[in-house]
């Protein structure tokens, strides 16, 4: 197929059906591993490094890859940016061809948020590129669930949305990045206003750790972009682990085989689950 843009995968969604899995990587191998799991099952993806990895993967190293894997894909694939707080680091996405930035003003107050959206917007809108704005915030990997104020307000949302006229909406409604202790206690109560009164797709960060069930819940009710990072790099790990432990003569290239697998094996689970199998 093509690389293509984030609007075009999450506008193509009629109905509350199906989420389109959008997969953090962080080395060649990851690219690989998601994209071959995606040709498998015939599925648009997105793949996203986050601005927090960077310095373990250079964006102007990364990216580059990331953006050749996707133009080969026999599948749909955009390549996004992942929670961009500096102009300078989505400025530099842009410019190597991601189709989509995020940036993340949720710690901001509310009208900041909406006034830096804004000036990423214009900048995206001139390379061609979609952005996703988040309000609300999503808890961090320590692994506590979000107090109720920072659960996104439904009157906020709706706000932020006809101001910015972001292409995508990341809300918080009890997720967490990293891992949960205990069961996520998701509001799918607000998930339904909030659907009710925004018209861009909505997103789904801190999605490792949550249950098919739950995914589905969140899908039904308007999400129409998951984020997946911890668990792919836990499967990644797993599997570099496993091949130590079983083959004391490994090499590198056993190691970069199982980090390839790994990621396969994640994206292609949450693909299924997701319901994203079979939609190009």
């Amino acid at each position: 197929m093509a690389l293509v843009k984030l609007s075009t995968l999450l506008r193509g969604i009629r109905d509350n059906s199906y989420a389109i899995g959008s997969f953090n990587v962080s080395n060649m191998e990851m690219v690989m591993g998601a994209i071959r799991a995606a040709e498998e099952l015939n599925a648009p993806i997105i793949l996203q490094i986050s601005e927090g990895r960077l310095s373990y993967s250079p964006l102007h190293l990364l990216g580059p890859i990331m953006i050749h894997g996707a133009k080969a894909a026999a599948v749909p694939v955009a390549v996004h940016l992942d929670h961009g707080v500096s102009m300078e680091t989505i400025r530099l996405a842009l410019e190597l061809g991601f189709t989509s930035v995020m940036f993340d003003g949720s710690k901001r107050p509310i009208e900041e948020n909406i006034a830096m959206t804004k000036e990423v917007k214009a900048m995206a809108s001139w390379y061609g590129a979609d952005v996703e704005g988040e309000i609300g915030c999503i808890g961090g990997a320590e692994g506590t669930y979000s107090a109720e104020e920072l659960i996104t307000r439904t009157e906020e949302a709706a706000y932020f949305a006809e101001e910015t006229k972001a292409d995508a909406l990341a809300v918080a409604i009890g997720t967490v990045h990293g891992h949960y202790h205990g069961a996520p206690n998701l509001r799918i109560d607000r998930l339904k206003e909030i659907a009710d009164v925004v018209s861009c797709p909505l997103v789904l960060h801190g999605g490792s750790g949550i249950s098919p069930a739950d995914f589905r819940r969140c899908i039904h009710n308007g999400i129409k972009k998951i984020n997946i990072a911890t668990s792919s790099y836990e499967a990644v790990s797993a599997h570099v682990k496993q091949i130590s432990h079983e083959k004391e003569d490994a090499t590198y290239f056993d190691f970069s085989s199982a980090a390839a697998a790994g990621t396969y094996e994640n994206v292609k689970r949450h693909i299924a689950i997701f319901g994203t199998n079979g939609k190009v």
